[in-house]
């Protein structure tokens, strides 16, 4: 039965055979679907190829068919923001993310409506980390594997002046060693009360959060966290 006019976001876009692509979106209603866009060369094709970049919000007529669906009609809803540096490397890792824990076919609401927010702040954060970690919090509440972050893993409330370790099962628990990849307290409560931390406790925040996503992408990390790793050594270098 043909779907249409479902708005969408588009996730990733790679050729196939000599003149179409294999798109991945993100929908609304269905999930994330793979469609087969045929016949993409030529001048006339220019408006439908904008409309399948990475980012851009579209509103889409496809066929389903088992695990690739045939495109119809795709229409761009708006023009994709405009990224460069380090917000087009997060837009990568945030649409990788979405690529390895978004099942296809799954109804995913409230993944998509944390898409389009998350977009537009892409283009303006003050913070990327800041607006990267919100995202993770809230990706992971809609997944149903969120952590309640203001309290740790037996129940007593987080202390902010303590520091913890990040249990993905469990949530957190009391590091008296304060290791390398403890996460203060602060900045749980921070994280638990939507209210930005200090640039110490906030970064204390990306290896906590990286270890509850690690859990669910299992034994193959993402490409973006290498690439992430490669610029924070050249920065480090640089200095």
């Amino acid at each position: 039965m043909l779907v249409e006019n479902q708005p969408a976001y588009v996730l990733h876009a790679r050729p196939w055979r000599e003149t179409s692509r294999i798109v991945e979106v993100l929908t609304r209603d269905h999930g994330r679907v793979a469609l087969v866009a045929r016949g993409l060369t030529g001048p006339r094709r220019h408006t439908l190829r904008a409309a399948l970049q990475p980012l851009q919000s579209v509103r889409l007529d496809y066929l389903p068919r088992g695990e690739l669906a045939r495109l119809v009609q795709a229409e761009a809803l708006d023009a994709a923001p405009v990224l460069a540096g380090e917000a087009l490397l997060a837009a990568f890792y945030v649409n990788e993310l979405l690529l390895r824990l978004c099942p296809r076919q799954e109804p995913q609401p409230r993944v998509h409506a944390l898409y389009g927010p998350l977009r537009a702040a892409l283009a303006h954060a003050p913070s990327l980390a800041w607006t990267l970690r919100r995202f993770e919090r809230d990706l992971l509440d809609a997944l149903g594997v969120g952590l309640p972050w203001d309290h740790a893993g037996d129940g007593s409330p987080i202390d902010p002046a303590a520091a913890y370790r990040i249990d993905p099962e469990h949530g957190a628990v009391l590091d008296p060693r304060a290791g390398r990849d403890s996460v203060a307290g602060e900045a749980l409560l921070a994280l638990a009360n939507d209210v930005q931390p200090a640039p110490a406790a906030l970064a204390s925040l990306r290896p906590a959060l990286r270890a509850v996503l690690a859990a669910q992408l299992g034994p193959t990390g993402l490409k973006s966290w290498g690439l992430i790793g490669d610029l924070a050594r050249v920065r480090a270098h640089d200095d």
